[in-house]
């Protein structure tokens, strides 16, 4: 007997009603989606993804009260945030690389075709994240590409150290705290050190905050 697959629930929040309805038509036509909600600012959708905890929100960028990005932004403040898919009739680079910084799991393009918004809720559920076209299998690769390019690190860094600035780099290199001991030729405690000053001096909490602040920023060559 074939496992059912889980039904994956939907919360859509646009401002356009034929929009709305329509994208709603067409997720109801997989058997394995379900809308359970729809909100027309973003204000409610916030207030609507707390209440149904939907599995994805697929929330507009520029609905009204709440842009997307301040939704997005309230949202991560939340105990149990929900996956969202931005939605953008167009949409900047910056903005995308917000977005993820913000903690959307995707981003697409309303002319997108259907096949792609589907195969994007589907790739998100299972843990990935998807942008324009395409799922993207390493965030940071993208978010290093998205960044802005060109001039130097500031010259103050954030009151990082030298020493610090190699730890930043190396964190978002990817590095495991003994592999950056072992390069930088000292213990694993003084590495969990610094990234405790770190932590402290960029206003961050984890290595993948750090990674991103890194990034946004050009703290690192």
């Amino acid at each position: 007997m074939e496992k059912q697959a889980k039904t994956i629930r939907i919360l859509i929040a646009d401002d356009h009603g034929l929009f709305r309805a329509a994208l709603q038509k067409l997720l109801e036509m997989e058997e394995d989606l379900e809308v359970v909600g729809a909100a027309t600012d973003g204000a409610e959708a916030v207030r609507m993804a707390r209440e149904l905890k939907p599995d994805i929100l697929l929330l507009d960028l520029a609905i009204p009260r709440l842009t997307g990005l301040e939704a997005l932004r309230e949202l991560a403040t939340g105990s149990s945030p929900v996956l969202t898919v931005l939605l953008a009739g167009a949409i900047e680079k910056r903005q995308i690389l917000e977005a993820l910084q913000l903690g959307a799991r995707g981003v697409v393009l309303k002319d997108t075709a259907t096949q792609l918004l589907l195969k994007c809720i589907r790739c998100v559920m299972a843990g990935e994240h998807w942008v324009g076209r395409d799922r993207v299998s390493d965030l940071l690769d993208t978010l290093r590409e998205m960044a802005p390019s060109g001039g130097a690190p500031p010259k103050d860094a954030y009151g990082l150290t030298r020493r610090e600035r190699e730890i930043v780099a190396a964190i978002v290199a990817g590095q495991a705290n003994k592999d950056i001991a072992r390069s930088l030729a000292i213990s694993e405690e003084t590495v969990k050190h610094h990234l405790t000053n770190i932590f402290s001096k960029l206003g961050v909490s984890n290595r993948l905050e750090l990674a991103l602040f890194a990034v946004n920023q050009r703290l690192i060559e």
